[in-house]
């Protein structure tokens, strides 16, 4: 199933998101509304909040809290992107200025925090501890990768196994929450755990392409100026690969990127990691995680929204940005 066709098949509860997340929005401070509505309208792919339209579903659940938890969803994912911004100082994202670069750092850093905050006021409203408990849990595993990846920054020695720890932290655990709200409105525990693994693994496997197309993709396609991680200092696995099965020259070279001149050596480090297999192998671990995401829905009853499921973690990998 391609992604346009995903999304058909769920229409009316992404139209009712859509709706309610231009609602909660809403503030009577001018600016919260303006970065709010500038950040979401931005072009993204509101991946997070379908997987939790598409999980509720696909476990039966008939009510209306998943438009609810959905938009919370995308409004966490949202505040971490504003705070994103402004400490890795990025100016572009999705192809336009961001918040950060149009009104200044305080304000998307506040801007953030009330987004945190007006999630968590509304994902009380089902009533449900245990969506409070996971949600809560989840934002705070969230911070934790953050800081993770602070450590990471300019360090050379950064090993695959940190870098994988960083991305299970930062990136897959708003997948496994968005996943698991499926089962938790449906009521059937019994099918967390699966959903839990399925979220973790799709999440890893799209952050990993994600790192494999700051050195391969097209600048405006990608949305992003390309080379970033790199210009941040971000030891990603391309370069961790580089790191380990490189020539000695190879790996010299990478580590000064790593350490200090990233943005002026960009163009021998991408030389060198175009020819060097190490898009090959990040590709080929997020191909793995991948089928390890569809392998955890096994159990699932067979269904047009288990195949969307299925076919998201091909999506996931199979993109050009």
């Amino acid at each position: 199933m391609t992604l346009q066709q995903i999304r058909k098949l769920i229409a009316d509860d992404i139209k009712a998101v859509d709706q309610l997340i231009l609602d909660r929005l809403s503030s009577d401070v001018v600016l919260i509304n303006q970065i709010g509505h500038y950040i979401i309208n931005s072009g993204g792919k509101r991946l997070r909040p379908l997987l939790t339209l598409l999980s509720a579903r696909a476990c039966g659940y008939q009510g209306t809290d998943h438009h609810l938890m959905a938009a919370v969803i995308e409004f966490i994912h949202t505040s971490t992107l504003l705070h994103d911004d402004v400490v890795d100082e990025s100016d572009t994202r999705r192809g336009n200025k961001t918040a950060n670069e149009v009104w200044g750092n305080a304000a998307s850093v506040l801007v953030g925090d009330f987004l945190y905050s007006r999630s968590f006021e509304m994902m009380v409203e089902p009533g449900i501890m245990r969506i409070m408990q996971v949600m809560s849990a989840a934002t705070n595993v969230i911070a934790e990768g953050e800081v993770l990846q602070l450590l990471n920054v300019h360090d050379a020695s950064t090993t695959e196994e940190r870098y994988m720890e960083v991305i299970h932290r930062k990136t897959a655990k708003l997948f496994e929450a968005a996943t698991q709200m499926g089962p938790i409105l449906a009521e059937k525990p019994e099918l967390e755990e699966a959903f839990i693994a399925y979220g973790r693994h799709l999440g890893a496997a799209f952050q990993l392409v994600d790192d494999a197309l700051d050195y391969t993709a097209d600048a405006e396609e990608l949305g992003k100026n390309i080379g970033d991680d790199l210009a941040e200092g971000k030891p990603t696995l391309p370069l961790i690969y580089i790191m380990q099965k490189g020539t000695e020259e190879e790996r010299e070279l990478v580590r000064r990127a790593i350490e200090s001149d990233g943005i002026t050596l960009l163009h021998q480090v991408s030389d060198i990691i175009q020819n060097s297999g190490a898009i090959e192998y990040t590709y080929e671990i997020a191909r793995q995680e991948a089928q390890t995401a569809q392998e955890a829905l096994a159990s699932l009853d067979d269904s047009e929204l288990k195949q969307a499921l299925l076919s998201l973690a091909d999506l996931a990998v199979n993109r050009s940005h």
